[in-house]
């Protein structure tokens, strides 16, 4: 079956495909394509549908595609179930041998699909012979990932190799808005193609899920540029402006205390656990691991946190959510708790937070995403920074506030502590 083409009988184009990307789907002739905007903007759903299309065809060689996120544990969840959903409109999923402990897909021409994390990359220099690199959620990668993955792209025997970087324009300190975006940076356009798309370009969205997009001009303000509009937001005042990234290496932590913290969410927010240990000497807080996901009903946080290995753990979550923490209980997780909401405890565990310096795994990627977007508010009148920030971008944050609870006294916030950061 080798270098056997995949004839394939679609109904109408447009019940299948989004414009934007019908209108691009065979075109192979830029090295880079960035594809970048809003939520449901139906960017990555369209490369996936580019790139099995792609694989299907009677090249010389069968491709060989690496399909990537920064963290391992999100495949299953994401660009892996994008793809095998793909594979099943095309009507060829039966057609195709499935590994599902490799998370590996060949195609019926023998085209193979390789699904990896990227939190190590040395492992994936020992993978030869690439013909396309998909990275989803680009933005949580580095720049050197990203150099890194376009090294790989250099068997000479498969023709039109190309790397795809899919992600929201979360921030102008991210890697992705200095390599494409940034003033002065210039673009080969024979190289690099840019895409950028809304919720518009996707003629597959219901209403609800249109009203619930278009809504957070209201709702919030500061999410709206981004996964409304598909812009990268404009730099403002951080709560956090400096923090380390590094590899944290837990066995050389192992004599400084844990704390745990757990933020509820589920439709339009993420529920967010979080790992940290404290050296209360040196004042630095250690960021060990995350767990971030939508959708997260109680039963599967609790399973979540049992796999993580932290059931028994003392763990600090989100005193407004009394039901859900009487759930995980009941589900095993015995030693959760509330935490003590005091007044304007936002602020003051913020305040607590920047006493210490904060480093961060480079595994945690919301965090990191969080720690480059969460910013004061403004005062409307006075266009001046108010001791109060935006509520965005927090939800790893507040989970570190709630895990920190022990050490924090809960006094009043101190406004010298508070001047000295700002001002």
């Amino acid at each position: 079956m080798n270098g056997m083409a995949i004839k394939l009988n679609f109904p109408k184009p447009s019940r299948v495909f989004n414009k934007q990307i019908y209108d691009n789907l065979f075109d192979y002739s830029h090295f880079v394509e960035v594809w970048y905007g809003g939520a449901s903007s139906g960017k990555s759903h369209g490369v996936v549908q580019k790139v099995v299309l792609k694989s299907l065809q009677n090249w010389k060689y069968p491709r060989k595609v690496l399909w990537l996120r920064k963290v391992d544990r999100t495949i299953t969840d994401s660009i892996y179930e994008d793809v095998k959903d793909c594979l099943r409109t095309f009507g060829i999923y039966d057609l195709c041998k499935v590994n599902a402990s490799s998370h590996t897909i060949t195609l019926p021409n023998q085209a193979i699909f390789l699904f990896k994390g990227m939190q190590d990359p040395e492992r994936i220099k020992s993978i030869k012979g690439l013909s396309d690199v998909v990275m989803e959620e680009a933005s949580e990668f580095t720049l050197d990932d990203y150099t890194q993955l376009t090294l790989r792209l250099r068997e000479p025997k498969h023709e039109k190799r190309q790397l795809f970087a899919m992600f929201n324009p979360v921030s102008k300190l991210n890697w992705t808005y200095k390599q494409w975006f940034a003033p002065g940076v210039t673009v080969d356009p024979k190289r690099v193609c840019i895409h950028q798309s809304t919720y518009k370009d996707n003629h597959f969205l219901d209403e609800e899920n249109i009203a619930t997009i278009e809504n957070l001009k209201i709702t919030n303000p500061a999410y709206y540029k981004i996964y409304t509009l598909g812009e990268f937001a404009t730099l403002d005042k951080l709560v956090f402006p400096a923090y380390d990234k590094q590899r944290l290496h837990v066995e050389n932590l192992r004599h400084l205390p844990s704390f745990f913290g757990l933020d509820f969410g589920f439709v339009n927010d993420p529920s967010a656990f979080i790992h940290v240990k404290i050296d209360e000497k040196a004042k630095i807080i250690y960021c060990i691991e995350e767990y971030t996901k939508k959708g997260l009903l109680n039963d599967e946080i609790a399973k979540v946190i049992k796999q993580l290995g932290y059931s028994k753990e003392v763990i600090i979550a989100d005193a407004a959510e009394q039901k859900s923490i009487a759930e995980l209980k009941r589900n095993g997780i015995l030693r959760i708790r509330p935490a003590k909401k005091g007044p304007d405890s936002v602020i003051q565990g913020i305040s607590f937070m920047q006493q210490y310096h904060i480093v961060v795994d480079d595994r945690c990627v919301k965090l990191i995403e969080e720690l480059d977007n969460y910013t004061y508010q403004k005062d409307r009148k006075t266009n001046e920074y108010i001791n109060k920030p935006v509520d965005s971008y927090n939800h790893v944050i507040d989970a570190i506030r709630y895990a920190l609870e022990p050490i924090n006294g809960q006094g009043t916030p101190k406004a010298k502590i508070m001047k000295n950061v700002l001002f």
